[in-house]
């Protein structure tokens, strides 16, 4: 009689998303009982570099695994959410966790749990930090999930560095309704004695991590105030107490993205480790303004349109996007059309206001397969309200379709754009 097969990680983690009501409830009991079932891997890991924050947390420890491995160095990195595979999320030294090492570490993890009450971050972030304590490395990123002060990766008492990329308004049914209460919750990552990495921020937020620091002594090295870093023709130039670094543009697009790779070398020199160069030209991060070169999308394209695919969902994302944008037009006139779907849970008028004065319409789509996703015909009034001319579409290759057949010919960029979950549904089939 032949054994039964193992389990694939897609049934595990289906299972995992039944173990707690609630798909968000920010403690750290749970996490505790847990990691002492495991025996607290926390303890056990390379050196960690916590990073928190709204914007750009993504890109940050991007450029910094970029520049630590062109330094010569092992890296294993925890992000989330994942776009096409949640593999994604658990990157060790030498790539992306496998199928079976996953399917492994899950089925050991949901043993040790013994059904109690956990949500799927919380234990899918403790498989996480199993996987990074058995494989050697030199160094451990970790990508806060929500928040920061009760995240389930809020768990290492003594990190070598924290990161506060800026702060905005965002998730603010889970942490607060004002920048200063949010604020106050990513500062809740600083530890006694370890320096942080502090973005730009608004004079509220900033307020609020620095008498957090104050109060606990951890040393802050504040964009503006400690380290410098502005865009030049050819590049950016970077500066702090140690000296001036010329530096490449980095492989990220976007103005933004000079402000996200200050972050990451001033943090590589808080360290004394890695290259700076390699950092902003070695990054990686799909779907931050991404072009799509492949798949049924593109090879539906006629000549002189391009496809591109951005996951940022946010009033401070959007105005990210809608600079990018202006700035692409800056080298040709091609116009700009927008395939855009998102969450009932942000702000669409507030993400869609900035792209108003660069995209010349929009068709809004349902996210597949996202319970709190806007309906496409809600979302396109939300869009018509935001200054946009917009009609809803049955999905993002239907819009496409759309697009096309109201305007034939290049050149054209479109831009699908709103969520992360519609960038991974996009990736999945074209990616």
């Amino acid at each position: 009689m032949s054994a039964h097969p193992v389990p694939r990680s897609d049934a595990i983690l289906d299972r995992l998303l039944t173990l707690h009501p609630k798909i968000i409830d920010l403690t750290l009991d749970r996490v505790w009982r847990l990691l002492a079932a495991m025996d607290h891997p926390e303890t056990r890991l390379a050196p960690v570099v916590h990073v928190a924050g709204t914007n750009g947390k993504g890109s940050v420890i991007a450029m910094l695994r970029a520049g630590l491995e062109g330094g010569g160095d092992r890296v294993h990195a925890y992000t989330s959410p994942h776009l096409a595979r949640f593999h994604e999320r658990i990157r060790l030294s030498d790539g992306l966790i496998s199928e079976p090492a996953l399917t492994a570490l899950l089925a050991e993890c949901e043993a040790a749990n013994a059904r109690e009450p956990i949500t799927f971050f919380e234990i899918t972030t403790v498989a996480g930090l199993v996987a990074f304590a058995r494989e050697r490395a030199d160094w451990t990123l970790l990508e806060v999930g929500l928040g920061g002060r009760l995240d389930a990766t809020n768990v290492v008492d003594r990190p070598r560095l924290t990161v506060i990329t800026p702060v905005s308004l965002d998730h603010q049914q889970y942490l607060g309704e004002t920048l200063a209460e949010i604020a106050g919750e990513k500062a809740g990552i600083l530890k006694p004695g370890v320096p942080c990495i502090v973005g730009s921020q608004a004079p509220q937020a900033m307020e609020v991590i620095a008498a957090r620091a104050d109060e606990i002594g951890a040393p802050l090295l504040v964009a503006g105030r400690d380290w410098h870093i502005h865009r030049t023709g050819t590049g950016a130039v970077f500066a702090d107490a140690a000296g001036t670094l010329t530096l490449p543009r980095p492989a990220l697009p976007g103005v933004h993205q000079v402000e996200n790779a200050g972050i990451a070398v001033a943090a590589l020199r808080a360290l004394g480790a890695g290259a700076p160069e390699a950092a902003l030209s070695g990054a990686v991060w799909p779907a931050r303004m991404q072009r799509l070169r492949s798949g049924p999308m593109v090879e539906a394209l006629p000549e002189g349109v391009e496809l591109w695919l951005d996951g940022g969902h946010n009033a401070a994302a959007g105005a990210a996007l809608a600079s990018l944008i202006r700035e692409m037009g800056e080298t040709d006139a091609a116009p700009v059309q927008l395939i855009a779907g998102l969450l009932e849970t942000k702000a669409a008028e507030e993400f869609l206001s900035p792209l108003a004065s660069v995209a010349d319409g929009v068709r809004t789509v349902t996210i597949p397969d996202a319970d709190a996703a806007i309906p496409a015909p809600t979302l396109a009034e939300r869009a018509r309200r935001a200054g946009i001319p917009a009609e809803p579409a049955a999905g993002p290759e239907a819009a496409l379709s759309a697009i096309l057949a109201a305007h034939p010919g290049g050149p054209m960029r479109v831009v699908i754009c709103g969520s992360l979950y519609l960038a991974g549904a996009v990736l999945r089939t074209h990616g």
